[in-house]
């Protein structure tokens, strides 16, 4: 039975919402004429019929046609959906998923979660009436139990142009389920015209244009390279304030630092101009921002100070969120230092980190762009245009040709897909990066040795987490620390818990210090959460110990969620007793398990190497531990000014010849000082 819903046209309001049963508010009417007159608006028809013709349709819609908001909502007025099946829209980013479902949510007048909805990691806003629904990588994990996934009636790929990793592995398995499926759609929406490759990946699929509601824009470059682009940044976008026309500035930078300190430097500066200046108003907009933070950026710009004076105006600050995923109206002069924060994997080493990097062209493109929204605007971009010729990439690298695959190869083999060096990627990773991440799921018994899925790796693969942290996580049972482990999985599965606001630095250290635990980081973070649920989850205690509450209540929901996944496959949820004096013994045991291929020893010299691979690394200064313990397993390495490992937890060599002799094998091992080491304890506990 098809759902074909009588939504009122514009010219035609019919009054009554077809989805809740009650009368349209007036809010839906005010929205409504705003809708009508997106660019994509005026092509409802011609996209409704290509996707009835055809089963895959790539649209071309520039930033800020209203495709993301409209398109999906198109799919479910026309009835795409039958019975119970639904439209599925994916996103990039969290932000992008939340913000556009609120927002599609608030024109169909719905509540958020009930026919609208978005699914994240760890967030799942749906209810059994939803029909329509935003998602960031969740489609992956869905095809683990539905394979043909058809709980959709209709897929909408959208900024398929990011090509991040999610989105590449969607497009080989979406392309295979098609074929089996002749009743499914599905929509590629892409923001840059390199739509050829898509549509020669799709069979030739057909090809609909949506211009934007696109102005001029004057793109001005720099004479000669900035030395920094963060200070050249701030200067241009003063600089624009006291001199350019009416008209809100938008900056890119590269992450949440760079963007507060340039917020805090824009404001203290503006606000010295004098009692006649206009006011600047900024506001940061990134990624782990709170969400009621993020909603600020659509605020309008401040008045004049007083009546006849000049108004004011807004000043956003963001990564690259604002290129393509979020539109903000109002913005006329757009500030490129023209780099952002990338991932770069190498497999050699068997490090992936982010590093800032020159954008493509491309974004370059979509970053101007967004000056020419609502009026006529100005993008400064601070390089030369010499740079931008021979220094930019046409397009973004994609990212699976970045990344660690190991989490997406373990899903994949889930999915059943048995030969990876076939599947139908778009762009193929190399034979280097797939050999790692089957060695490393090998290693971590969640493949045998003829690369099928064992038991562990299936059970492994439905957890939302990075193949290691999913071993601890169903290993940590035999060390009788489930709880605790759960625990720690949660809170590295959100943002850092620890705030350190720039003028309070040392009252914030000193309380970091009251939670140190002598064992190391992870330890630590278990001492804050016991410390926050012992002051009942208080937001005022979080405050005064510098701790973010909002990372605590993530972490407590993430901790929910897994715990749920835990008690789906009996693994025992046990905890060894406080006072024991192995409480803490067993948790660093568990945490070796899972993260045995990321270790480090002190050499003698005094800085650590990583076990196998002998890179010189150092402790990240945040860490708690306040002495060099001989070994120690790490969470992450991170590349700044030099090699750090972050997350660290003093451990024992002989535990990694218990817990890992496979992977501690000497026959295949460098010759280090670790091995004369391991030697010597091999000896050791076999003359025991």
């Amino acid at each position: 039975m098809k759902r074909k819903l009588d939504v009122p046209d514009a010219g035609r309001p019919s009054g009554m919402n077809p989805y809740t049963g009650r009368p349209y508010s007036q809010r839906y009417y005010d929205i409504l004429s705003k809708r009508v007159g997106l660019p994509v608006y005026e092509h409802k028809a011609e996209v409704i019929k290509a996707v009835r013709e055809n089963q895959i349709v790539v649209l071309v819609g520039e930033t800020g046609s209203g495709k993301t908001t409209q398109i999906p909502q198109f799919m479910v007025e026309a009835g795409i959906t039958t019975g119970k099946q639904l439209v599925g829209c994916t996103q990039p980013r969290r932000v992008a998923a939340i913000s556009v479902a609120q927002r599609v949510a608030d024109e169909m007048d719905v509540v958020i979660g009930q026919h609208v909805g978005y699914n994240i990691r760890f967030e799942d806003v749906t209810g059994p009436n939803t029909m329509l629904k935003y998602m960031t990588d969740g489609m992956l994990r869905e095809a683990m139990t539905d394979p043909l996934l058809e709980r959709y009636a209709c897929i909408v790929l959208d900024e398929a142009h990011e090509r991040t990793l999610s989105t590449d592995v969607l497009f080989g398995l979406i392309k295979e389920i098609v074929k089996q499926r002749t009743d499914m759609r599905l929509i590629v929406m892409s923001a840059t015209l390199d739509a050829g490759k898509f549509q020669a990946f799709f069979d030739n699929a057909p090809l609909i244009h949506v211009p934007g509601r696109l102005h001029p824009v004057e793109i001005f470059y720099t004479e000669a390279p900035e030395r920094d682009y963060l200070e050249a940044a701030i200067r241009t976008a003063l600089q624009v304030h006291m001199c350019e026309g009416p008209g809100d500035i938008l900056v890119f930078l590269t992450g949440e630092e760079e963007i507060e300190d340039a917020c805090a430097k824009l404001r203290r500066d503006s606000a010295s101009a004098g009692p006649d200046a206009p006011e600047l108003k900024c506001l940061p907009l990134y990624s782990s921002l709170p969400p009621a933070a993020q909603q600020r950026i659509f605020e309008a710009a401040p008045g004049p100070r007083k009546p006849g004076g000049q108004p004011g105006r807004k000043c956003v600050v963001s990564t690259n969120i604002a290129e393509t995923s979020l539109t903000i109206d109002g913005v006329v002069f757009v500030i490129d230092p023209g780099f952002s924060k990338q991932k770069v994997y190498n497999p050699r080493i068997r490090v992936e980190s982010l590093l800032v990097s020159p954008i493509s062209q491309a974004s370059a493109k979509q970053r101007a762009g967004r000056a020419g929204r609502t009026q006529p605007g100005k993008c400064f971009r601070l390089y030369t245009l010499k740079a931008f010729k021979s220094e930019l990439q046409e397009q973004t690298y994609p990212e699976i040709l970045r990344s660690n695959l190991g989490s997406v190869v373990l899903q994949l083999k889930k999915l059943g897909i048995e030969d990876l060096v076939h599947f139908d990627f778009m762009d193929p990773p190399a034979p280097e990066t797939l050999m790692r991440a089957l060695e490393l799921l090998n290693y971590l018994g969640a493949l045998d040795d003829d690369g099928n899925l064992t038991d562990l790796g299936s059970m492994m693969s439905e957890f939302p987490l990075d193949p290691q942290m999913a071993k601890t996580l169903v290993a940590s049972h035999k060390y009788k620390c489930s709880q605790e482990m759960l625990t720690i999985v949660a809170m590295l599965s959100v943002q850092q818990c620890f705030m350190r606001p720039k003028d309070k630095q040392k009252e914030a250290d000193e309380a970091k210090a009251r939670f140190a635990h002598e064992d190391g980081d992870h330890l630590t973070m278990l001492n804050v959460y016991h410390a926050y649920k012992n002051n009942n989850d208080d937001t005022s205690w979080c405050y005064e110990n510098f701790i973010n509450h909002r990372a605590m209540k993530q972490s407590d929901n993430v901790r929910e969620q897994l715990s749920r996944l835990m008690q789906r496959f009996d693994i025992p949820l046990v905890a060894t007793h406080f006072q024991d004096q192995d409480y803490y013994l067993n948790i660093r045991k568990a945490l070796t398990a899972g993260f045995f291929m990321q270790v480090a020893h002190l050499e003698r010299t005094g800085h650590y190497l990583t076990v196998k691979d002998n890179q010189v690394v150092d402790m990240h200064p945040s860490t708690a531990l306040d002495h060099k313990p001989e070994w120690v397993c790490y969470n992450e390495f991170v590349l700044t000014t030099k090699n750090f490992i972050r997350t660290v937890t003093d451990i024992k060599g002989e535990w990694l010849i218990e817990i890992a002799p496979h992977y501690y094998e000497l026959s295949n091992f460098p010759d280090c000082e670790a091995r004369r080491v391991l030697e010597r304890l091999y000896r050791k506990l076999g003359g025991r």
